[in-house]
């Protein structure tokens, strides 16, 4: 059975998965348009990590990044570090990550949730993913600027 809980991101097999994910970024997508956290930068304290794990055995991750509001406006959340092993995808992971990302923002009181994504055919079934739960495309948020390398997400929570 898949168990969804908060975890490490500097933990050894996670921190490989990440060092795996942060490899294809870069090879998929020009240095520039590579938005994706890397270990250390998924332990600050705006941001809750989760892996998902069968009887101990990691088959992915995904993290909420909470964003900055202005006093008086609804929070905002960012998705980061999606991510599915080799050998758990299709098993309906990401689906279960997702959909555990979300209730955790709509527990937090968040108003959005965002995500950046790739252009590229390499990120098509994440877009697809995304899209089939609801998320739309949306202009730039927080700190991202307009990138022909990137996909920009919303769902209203």
């Amino acid at each position: 059975m898949i168990h969804i809980d908060r975890d490490d991101p500097a933990r050894a097999d996670v921190h490989q998965l990440l060092s795996e994910h942060l490899a294809d970024m870069y090879a998929t997508s020009p240095a520039e348009s590579v938005h994706a956290l890397d270990h250390s930068a998924l332990s600050g304290p705006s941001i809750t990590f989760w892996t998902a794990r069968d009887e101990g055995e990691l088959l992915g991750c995904g993290a909420l990044k909470l964003l900055d509001a202005a006093p008086g406006s609804a929070k905002h959340g960012e998705i980061k570090s999606m991510r599915t092993t080799a050998g758990a995808r299709g098993r309906g992971v990401a689906t279960l990550m997702l959909r555990h990302i979300v209730g955790e923002a709509r527990s937090r009181d968040c108003g959005r949730l965002y995500l950046e994504t790739g252009t590229e055919e390499y990120f098509a079934p994440a877009r697809r993913l995304y899209a089939r739960n609801g998320f739309t495309e949306c202009p730039p948020f927080a700190d991202y600027a307009l990138d022909p390398n990137s996909v920009f997400m919303e769902l209203h929570l």
